[in-house]
């Protein structure tokens, strides 16, 4: 990690820079002293040169883009030059200007780049007609080979990097709509549920003080049924809460958490649950296991907060065509009639709003059958990867 650190955080820009400046500072100095027979021609490209490293430098950032790539140009031109003036003197200043040519490419340009650079200067020192670069040869061919595989291994790498980034940019979009939609839910659900009781229970409490000012005995006969309400009302929001916790299991141990929950329900609702179970492992993954489980205890929810219910059939079943789930009850239903698919509750707006979405997240086949006043089934069949 401190590696990494130091790899990130040191400023190459401004290194490479003023590295660049020291080159050309040092090889125009050591070209006069050890060519006094120096062209003028080169003589001011290599002031040039020196003139053209200092804008960078100064301005404490390197060039990028077009420029950057004409900069890059510019080095390797100059490399040249070094490389066709070079005597047995000067050679491992050549040398080592075309390492910091290389290390300068790896660094802020592509692999194919830095192949091209590299491949344009083992091309130029095959064909220059000079006796002393013969010595620079090796030098260009084996670090410029190294350099080119590092290069490419690196832009691998950057595609990969841009890969994972793009799948986690998409997983955080995936996981912020999640949450979104699980706060819409909640916010729904204690809107329908809790709060509405609690704004009933107030009514009450309103008109039991009013009926306590002209008949007593009736006014405790309604705060009675007042405190019976109140202690079902506690239920519910026991119930509420209890569906709010998270679920922690893999799809192995899926049936077993599901007949755990169904005999939770059983316990803190009084109503009767027939719970039958596959024995094939499920293999759901892990996201996957958790909505199942909620949207089990969402349907527990609903049948002990509307539908009357005085027993459950719950039943989980592998299928060829996937985890088929169903919750029956013997309430008094919903108040249509009727066999429904999710599309044609969705078209019709009919049926429980958070078990469409969860059933949409799962991209599960939902179907309700309603039989008012003999009870209500949900069906779900959640596909298996």
């Amino acid at each position: 990690m401190i590696g990494l650190h130091f790899w990130t955080k040191f400023p190459w820009s401004r290194s490479i820079s003023w590295a660049r400046v020291a080159f050309a500072a040092a090889a125009l100095v050591l070209s006069y002293v050890y060519l006094p027979d120096l062209k003028p021609l080169s003589g001011g490209l290599m002031v040039l040169f020196l003139a053209h490293s200092l804008v960078p430098a100064v301005r404490g950032r390197e060039l990028s883009g077009l420029l950057g790539l004409l900069a890059l140009f510019g080095d390797t031109v100059y490399f040249l030059i070094l490389a066709s003036l070079s005597t047995d003197r000067l050679l491992w200043m050549a040398s080592l200007f075309y390492l910091f040519l290389l290390a300068e490419a790896l660094l802020f340009y592509t692999g194919v780049q830095l192949c091209v650079v590299a491949g344009a200067c083992a091309l130029f020192c095959a064909v220059l007609p000079n006796s002393s670069i013969r010595f620079l040869e090796p030098t260009v061919v084996v670090a410029g080979g190294l350099a080119c595989a590092l290069g490419l291994h690196k832009q691998w790498q950057n595609a990969g990097i841009a890969g994972l980034n793009e799948r986690l940019k998409t997983a955080e979009k995936e996981a912020e709509r999640a949450r979104d939609q699980e706060r819409q839910r909640i916010a729904s659900d204690f809107h329908d549920g809790p709060l509405q009781s609690f704004i009933s229970l107030q009514m009450r409490l309103e008109i039991v003080r009013k009926l306590l000012d002209r008949d007593f005995n009736a006014g405790m006969e309604d705060l009675r049924e007042l405190q019976t309400l109140a202690q079902s009302q506690i239920r519910d929001l026991r119930a509420f809460l209890h569906s709010m916790r998270p679920v922690d299991v893999d799809g192995a141990n899926l049936v077993a958490t599901a007949r755990r929950a169904a005999e939770s329900f059983q316990k803190e609702s009084g109503i009767p649950v027939t719970f039958l179970g596959t024995a094939t492992p499920v293999g759901l993954p892990q996201e996957m296991t958790s909505e199942v489980l909620q949207m089990l205890r969402e349907s527990l929810h609903n049948v002990q907060k509307h539908a009357g219910a005085s027993r459950v059939a719950v039943s989980m079943e592998k299928t060829d065509r996937g985890l088929e789930i169903s919750v029956d009850d013997n309430g008094h239903g919903f108040n249509f009639a009727g066999t429904y698919t999710l599309e044609e509750l969705e078209l019709l707006r009919l049926g429980p709003a958070s078990l469409k979405r969860r059933a949409r997240s799962l991209n599960a086949d939902l179907v309700l059958d309603s039989r008012p006043g003999r009870g209500a089934g949900l069906r779900f069949r959640i596909p298996l990867q």
